[in-house]
């Protein structure tokens, strides 16, 4: 039969970080055997008895679209588990001795207790007739890009924005700024989604802003959703909409002949008061919000399509264009550190949890903030260090946080960014983004030049 064939294509892509982890030690199994087959001069699997390498292609298919953020990964990616299952227990017998089969067997059984799988249940059609779910944005669009004939996937791309600190932006071309945008700003705002956030002032007589509400709006979608409004505030991240509801959805007459009804849109809340998390399962859209300190963050993924679905009035959105010009901090991503905070007598007011120990990692909701802890250079890399062991951007905004505020839980708001960023972010190559080298930073001139800007623009009376 020769050896064409013999490894099956894409397993690669399944073996990858990014894709389903778990799948690892059976993908890499069977490559390192089919190599070895190969190295041998011959196939085991390459038999017009044995079909292992057509139940293996088979899987490969039905799962390579999959990634553990999408809504009902873990029902599909069981479905396919159990069809490979049963195409190996129909080729079973033919396939006696064959050790990729037996191995692939032994995988399967693996991955299912990983993934909670029962035996029994629904499985997946190798060439299903598909049927688009109106109110799944990934059914909908699955259904719109398959190839009639090949029944292979091209998927929509995903965009990622991130807000979080002093405050900084991640936009959605992996652009990183920090800005002063007091007030109101749109992040989003487009056909489908605006989102919207209030930013306030940290220190007094500083230009140095912070989130301290966030509004989102979900637009109306034929009868998936009306309009819902979700808005937190300091201390108050409700698990319902404005109008008291909780969820939205669409009747689903498909149910085993009985109307039931396909949740399009939710809020499921992770930790109370700080951690809620919205999702528009609809347009494909997840939104994380966090309340850290005093101050809250946002994580925002969203289909590519769904995001530019907007006209030349919806123009000014941070996450798509950036911080206009006026409002940049940083240059050119490159963070002014400013000096030390001084003493309460020179006049700065900071503000920190009533009675919080200053070296403590606990972080408080209620009460009011009163005395003021500065860092130094070194006190607050160290204490960034503590929870972020990588020294790219989110780092180096912990650090200018620190400087800027004195508020130790900017720390934790940096290190929370960063994992709902990895949660989020469709693309692993692209999480680390590391600052312009500060090689230059060490002249005496150049320092001149960012402490002055720094003076200038934060306005903290430092000279």
């Amino acid at each position: 039969m020769g050896r064409a064939g013999c490894c099956y294509r894409g397993a690669e892509r399944l073996a990858s970080p990014p894709r389903v982890p778990r799948l690892r030690p059976l993908l890499v199994l069977l490559l390192a055997l089919c190599y070895g087959a190969h190295r041998g001069g011959h196939c085991q699997v390459a038999t017009p008895q044995c079909r292992i390498q057509k139940c293996t292609t088979d899987f490969v298919s039905l799962t390579s679209h999959l990634t553990p953020a999408l809504d009902g990964f873990d029902v599909e990616f069981c479905k396919a588990l159990r069809s490979y299952s049963a195409c190996t227990q129909r080729t079973a017998k033919s396939c006696r001795g064959n050790l990729v089969f037996h191995s692939a067997v032994l995988g399967i059984s693996d991955l299912m207790t990983q993934r909670n799988c029962s035996r029994d249940g629904p499985t997946s059609s190798t060439h299903p007739e598909m049927q688009s779910e109106p109110c799944n944005y990934h059914s909908r669009t699955q259904h719109a890009h398959t190839h009639p004939h090949t029944h292979t996937h091209t998927l929509p791309g995903y965009l990622f924005c991130g807000l979080f600190g002093d405050p900084h932006l991640r936009t959605f071309k992996d652009s990183f700024q920090t800005c002063k945008v007091e007030g109101a700003w749109p992040l989003i705002d487009n056909d489908y989604l605006s989102v919207q956030v209030t930013n306030v002032p940290v220190v007094t007589g500083s230009s140095a802003t912070a989130t301290n509400k966030i509004t989102v709006i979900f637009k109306p979608f034929e009868e998936c959703t009306d309009q819902r409004v979700y808005q937190a505030v300091t201390d108050d991240l409700p698990t319902a909409f404005v109008d008291g509801t909780v969820s939205s959805g669409a009747p689903d007459h498909n149910l085993n002949g009985n109307t039931g009804k396909v949740q399009a849109l939710w809020i499921s809340e992770h930790s109370p008061g700080r951690h809620v998390e919205l999702h528009a399962r609809y347009i494909g859209v997840t939104v994380i919000i966090r309340q850290l300190g005093r101050y809250l963050t946002l994580a925002v993924r969203i289909p590519e399509e769904m995001a530019h679905a907007y006209d030349a009035t919806q123009d000014l959105q941070l996450c798509l264009n950036g911080c206009p010009t006026s409002e940049r901090i940083d240059r050119g991503g490159h963070l002014p550190l400013p000096l030390p905070l001084p003493h309460p007598a020179l006049g700065l007011q900071l503000q920190q949890p009533h009675g919080q120990d200053q070296s403590s990692h606990t972080h408080s909701h209620t009460g009011p903030y009163s005395t003021p802890h500065g860092f130094s250079m070194e006190g607050a890399r160290a204490r960034c260090r503590e929870q972020l062991e990588v020294q790219d951007i989110y780092f180096h905004s912990c650090v200018f946080d620190l400087l800027t505020t004195g508020d130790a839980n900017f720390t934790a708001t940096a290190f929370s960014a960063l994992k709902d960023m990895e949660s989020l972010h469709p693309h692993r190559e692209r999480w680390t983004i590391y600052p312009p080298s500060s090689a230059h930073t060490s002249q005496p001139i150049t320092w001149f030049l960012l402490l002055t800007l720094c003076a200038l623009g934060y306005g903290t009376g430092i000279a």
